[in-house]
């Protein structure tokens, strides 16, 4: 079985929309009224939740025409998200079949379904033409991809000139052997957490520049393909801490392996906060 192959296996969820469904009827709330808000406990499930993915937005920098695109997109939180406070356009890849029928009916749900559409894809091979976009995501995806430099060579490749990057992942900062299952992988077969140096290589071989250096906890990269291009983008608030609301979860969080998560990654990973990256 490819690698691939095993990380689909790994995220398949099951019964991922009726449990949705169940969540949305526990709020009071129907499909026709349910609202992006109501889904972030179970759409918007990496570290960080749903003020990890508003600092993200935030940084993007991005106005109302912009073509974004968020790879890795799972069942469509972070597009809604963008499309919702920004008014983007958004496209959503993700490797799992399930996850982009689930982010197709949520969206629809959520009546977005004329701003975002999703596809299924390789994050190393995008189904996408070059100079697509004006600005793309990543959330808590590099951990499933070994080859870092093909990653962001794709990224580049979608981006237009002075396009902007989002960047949020887990990150190695000491040596050490992870104690598996861990959230993203079953074992270390498809799991590939990289040290800061690992990503800094990986950005330049793509041709990408990084604005300031890559610092545990807090990453800010822009990446350009004019030379001449400035930075003119600022940090933007910190986000506010959203509250979290139990009544909806995602299965695969409920497995035994999701909640042993708290543990490892003290020992050999961290997750970095949400920064930004440009071409």
């Amino acid at each position: 079985m490819s690698v691939e192959s095993k990380i689909v296996e790994h995220y398949e969820a099951g019964k991922l929309l009726a449990a949705i469904e169940a969540g949305v009827e526990a709020l009071g709330r129907t499909t026709s009224n349910v609202t992006i808000d109501d889904l972030g406990p179970v759409d918007e499930f990496h570290i960080g939740g749903r003020a990890a993915t508003i600092a993200l937005c935030e940084r993007l920098r991005v106005g109302s025409g912009a073509q974004v695109l968020d790879v890795g997109c799972g069942i469509g939180g972070t597009a809604r998200r963008l499309a919702s406070t920004i008014g983007c356009q958004v496209t959503g890849v993700d490797l799992v079949a399930g996850y982009v029928d689930v982010a197709r009916k949520l969206t629809d749900w959520t009546g977005l379904s004329d701003q975002i559409s999703y596809e299924v894809g390789s994050a190393l091979d995008l189904p996408l033409g070059e100079s697509s976009f004006d600005a793309a995501t990543l959330l808590h995806v590099g951990m499933n991809i070994e080859d870092k430099q093909q990653l962001f060579s794709e990224m580049r490749r979608v981006l237009r000139q002075d396009g902007v990057l989002g960047v949020y992942d887990v990150i190695r900062t000491a040596e050490g052997d992870l104690s598996f299952p861990v959230p993203w992988a079953s074992d270390s077969s498809t799991s590939f957490v990289s040290d800061i140096p690992t990503y800094e290589a990986a950005f330049s071989a793509a041709r990408f520049e990084i604005s300031r250096g890559l610092q545990p906890w807090r990453v800010r990269a822009r990446l350009l393909r004019d030379p001449q291009a400035k930075d003119r983008r600022t940090r933007g608030p910190a986000a506010p801490r959203a509250p979290r609301d139990h009544r909806i979860s995602h299965p695969r969080q409920d497995r035994e392996h999701g909640r042993r998560r708290c543990g490892w990654h003290r020992r050999a990973c961290r997750d970095h906060q949400p920064g930004e990256v440009a071409p």
